[in-house]
């Protein structure tokens, strides 16, 4: 039996999602998040992968999924096909971020989104002493690193008011996987290393 990791972001996504939800995991890895969520709330869950060790083990965790890669879009799904399609921390990996936004809440009538948060003071640190940041959130060197796009809490929200989508969650979490306790964006921004958010269509 697969043991599931400890990932805060995953307590936040479950405690968003209700008992028997269609659930759609896109970058599902080996299917940690669906499972958790079939034990835990007895969700329908499908997910997509592009990564042939992780399909196996995604299989191997009685996880349905599929076989595809995200930049071509998600066309094998129907409109508003599921309650909940989550991204988690593939968002930065994705080259086409507003056309992966909208395929998600057209499949689905809420996107969950987590991603690194590069305004964190450690990375803007580690800059600041000339050095790409390594951290629990953004663990990979800059030479071997599959992230496109390096961006901040504060440019998702402006790219979410500029396509129209409405927050309907938000949690900023730091290293410990602890919620930053802060009163305005630019603290939470600087204390943030992982930013987890609830989307919808701004009605």
């Amino acid at each position: 039996m697969t043991t599931l990791p400890d990932r805060p972001d995953f307590d936040l996504i479950a405690s968003w999602v209700e008992p028997g939800q269609r659930v759609l995991d896109l970058g599902c890895g080996d299917g940690s998040l669906l499972k958790r969520l079939i034990n835990e709330r007895n969700v329908q869950g499908w997910g997509v992968e592009i990564d042939d060790a992780n399909i196996l083990a995604a299989l191997q965790n009685g996880i349905n999924v599929i076989q595809s890669n995200l930049e071509n879009g998600l066309a094998d799904f129907a409109d508003q096909a599921f309650d909940h399609v989550v991204l988690s921390r593939t968002l930065q990996t994705v080259r086409h971020t507003e056309g992966i936004l909208n395929e998600m809440l057209r499949v689905g009538r809420a996107a969950v989104v987590s991603f690194p948060n590069f305004a964190y003071w450690r990375n803007l640190r580690a800059l600041l002493d000339g050095r790409m940041p390594v951290s629990e959130d953004l663990p990979y060197q800059w030479y071997d690193t599959p992230n496109a796009r390096f961006f901040t809490l504060l440019d998702f929200e402006a790219l979410c008011r500029q396509m129209g989508l409405s927050i309907r969650e938000r949690q900023v979490l730091d290293e410990a996987g602890q919620p930053v306790e802060a009163t305005r964006d630019e603290d939470i921004n600087f204390l943030g290393s992982l930013a987890v958010y609830r989307l919808t269509r701004t009605r």
